[in-house]
């Protein structure tokens, strides 16, 4: 090999690696900004009820509660709302609000839970939404579908900022998943 085929080979490896960091970059840069734009909206709730315990930094939503941030979807017997403790905040004499929306610890929900975001619904007895992890936790009889597809478990757990989930079994139940495929006609749609 000639020397100015070797230098031609080496300059376009180096442009291939660079390009393709700074499509790797973009990608990331693209990701985080999807999953913090959600984790940033506004979170609304509508219920028959809404009970607020200062000294539990705690807001009870019951009777057909609806929480709702950007396209997720959480419906439920009772919402529950945790906030966060501000340490600042208990050294000031007469604190005792209920927080700030960016203060939310979790969610919970309790009761014929339904956690919907685009295509996928998770069904289950009771769930919990971390706010910081952007994870949900559905137990009691829960079940995942995404179009006809079902899958069921004790515990199913929703990792938003991975875009995974993870279906656990409890005692003699074992996992269960109803999968079908594609179906071409769908496909050419």
């Amino acid at each position: 090999m000639t020397e100015n085929f070797k230098m031609k080979c080496s300059v376009l490896l180096s442009v291939v690696i660079i390009l393709s960091s700074i499509i790797v970059d973009a990608k990331e840069a693209s990701a985080q900004k999807t999953i913090k734009a959600e984790k940033n909206q506004p979170i609304e709730i509508v219920s028959n009820r809404l009970d607020a315990y200062s000294e539990k930094r705690l807001v009870v939503f019951s009777g057909n509660a609806i929480a709702t941030q950007g396209d997720r979807i959480i419906k439920s017997d009772r919402i529950m709302l945790y906030y966060k403790k501000d340490s600042r905040e208990a050294d000031r004499i007469g604190a005792g609000g209920a927080g700030r929306a960016g203060d939310i610890e979790k969610i919970e929900a309790k009761g014929n839970v339904t956690v919907t975001q685009g295509e996928r619904i998770v069904t289950g007895d009771d769930a919990v939404f971390y706010q910081e992890m952007q994870k949900i936790v559905v137990t009691g009889n829960a079940a995942m579908r995404e179009g006809r597809n079902v899958i069921q478990g004790e515990r199913i757990v929703v990792l938003l900022n991975e875009n995974r989930g993870i279906v656990e079994s409890g005692g003699s139940k074992k996992v269960k998943a109803t999968i079908y495929p594609e179906d071409k006609k769908e496909i050419k749609k």
